[in-house]
């Protein structure tokens, strides 16, 4: 199965779809009309279709894939999606690598693609009673062929400010080595961790749920410290007395914890 290299030698193309599935929230305090006003600016620059398809372009890069469509919108109030097609590109010079270490940010890596696909989509929503403003981003980027769409995972996380970041990275269908045996997996993997650079691990408190046996992984995180002015719009701390400096914290902590376990807390 292996040559001299220890590269896996295979019948045909491989067929191996692996998906990586990554969403981010960010999370923001905005009570009154006019701070809502300023987080809908804040969200329309930095997370509109324009930006995110620049992101997607570079995930492009990072796992060498052509672009052969792109279709993105932006909504009204706010919000976006984008989608690109994408193909396979021939591979050059540079080798291929899947192993567990963090990703570009970025440089090219050249791999084989069949026609897969990469999309972003945008989910603002909040409360008036609070003034908890909750925005999600999810992307999915899902390869055919030798390169795992892993390598791209260290660029998402370094190019949003994310309070929450979940992950799952599953590999399905079957490839064949040069004898006719199956391969349900072709890297190996014990963690999406392993995957994420050493400054990000430092920021975020992270949890594992793997399922081995079906090559399904799972991680999400949690930042570690937060500064209340990073999440305000309109006001700062010093406009706050400290009985609401420490509602509003309350009510920030609440909202991760309860995205971060999956669960209402009361």
């Amino acid at each position: 199965m292996d040559d001299k290299t220890g590269k896996l030698k295979l019948h045909g193309f491989n067929n191996l779809t692996k998906t990586l599935s990554f969403n981010i929230y960010d999370i923001c305090y905005a009570k009154t009309p006019a701070q809502v006003k300023e987080y809908i600016e804040y969200i329309d620059e930095a997370y509109n279709a324009e930006r995110l398809t620049q992101i997607l372009t570079d995930v492009s890069n990072i796992i060498g894939a052509n672009i052969l469509n792109i279709a993105h919108q932006d909504y009204d109030p706010q919000g976006a999606s984008v989608t690109m097609l994408i193909s396979e590109e021939s591979v050059g010079a540079e080798e291929i690598s899947n192993t567990e270490e963090p990703g570009p940010l970025p440089d090219a890596v050249v791999a084989h693609l069949d026609k897969s696909h990469i999309t972003v989509h945008t989910y603002p929503e909040s409360h008036p009673e609070n003034g908890i403003s909750t925005f999600r981003a999810d992307i999915d980027v899902s390869t055919c062929g030798r390169v795992s769409p892993l390598k791209a995972l260290n660029y998402l996380i370094h190019s949003f400010d994310s309070d929450i970041v979940t992950m799952d990275y599953r590999v399905r269908g079957f490839t064949r080595d040069v004898s006719g045996g199956k391969l349900f997996i072709d890297h190996d993997i014990n963690s999406i961790q392993n995957y994420i650079s050493d400054d990000t691990k430092e920021k975020y408190q992270m949890i594992d749920v793997n399922v081995y046996q079906e090559n399904i992984f799972h991680t999400k995180m949690l930042l570690n410290e937060h500064n209340l002015n990073n999440y305000l719009f309109g006001i700062s701390v010093d406009d706050l007395s400290a009985e609401e400096q420490e509602t509003i914290n309350e009510n920030l902590q609440k909202e991760m914890m309860e995205i971060y376990y999956g669960r209402n807390m009361t």
